[in-house]
C-alpha cells in the first residue's frame, strides 16, 4: 500500500500498530479488532459476550461509549501523526437499538480535524447492518511548541 499522506506509513503499518492495542486495557476486555485504519478513520468490530451486558441482558451503554472514545482517539491520534497526541474533552453517544449476541462494528470519521481540536463521529451497527449507537468525540490536540 501507499505512503499516506507523507507520514512515511502505509496503511498496513499503521493497522499493525494500533493491532498492538487490544492486548491491553479495556479494549482487551471488550475483544477489538481492528480491521482498517487510514488518517481518514478506522474500522473496528468485537463479539458481544455476557461480560459486556447490563443486568437486563443487553449490551451496557458504557460500553459503546467506550468504542466510541476509543475509537474516536485512535483516529484523531493516527491524523495528528508525531505531532503530539490526542487527549478527549467530550464524549456524546446516543444509543439507538440493545443488542445481546452478535458481532459489532464501529466506524470513524472526521467531522473536522482543526490545529486545535478534531471532531469525530463513529457509528455502530450490528450484523444486519443497523445503527446501534453513534457519538461524537471531541479531541484536544496536545502538540509541542516550537522551540
Amino acid at each position: 500500500m501507499t505512503d499516506i499522506e507523507g507520514t512515511g506509513r502505509t496503511t498496513d503499518e499503521i493497522i499493525a500498530g494500533i493491532a498492538e492495542l487490544p492486548t491491553r486495557g479495556f479494549d482487551k476486555v471488550i475483544g477489538f479488532r481492528y480491521t482498517e485504519a487510514s488518517t481518514d478513520g478506522i474500522k473496528a468490530e468485537w463479539t458481544v459476550t455476557p461480560e459486556l451486558h447490563q443486568p437486563f441482558g443487553i449490551v451496557h451503554g458504557g460500553v459503546y461509549c467506550a468504542v466510541i472514545e476509543s475509537v474516536a482517539s485512535i483516529s484523531g491520534a493516527i491524523w495528528l501523526g508525531d505531532k503530539g497526541h490526542v487527549v478527549g474533552v467530550n464524549n456524546n453517544t446516543d444509543f439507538l437499538r440493545a443488542v445481546e449476541s452478535g458481532t459489532l462494528y464501529a466506524e470513524s470519521t472526521p467531522i473536522h480535524r482543526g490545529r486545535s481540536q478534531q471532531l469525530w463521529l463513529v457509528v455502530i451497527t450490528d450484523e444486519q447492518g443497523r445503527t446501534v449507537a453513534r457519538g461524537q468525540v471531541r479531541l484536544q490536540n496536545m502538540t509541542s511548541p516550537k522551540s
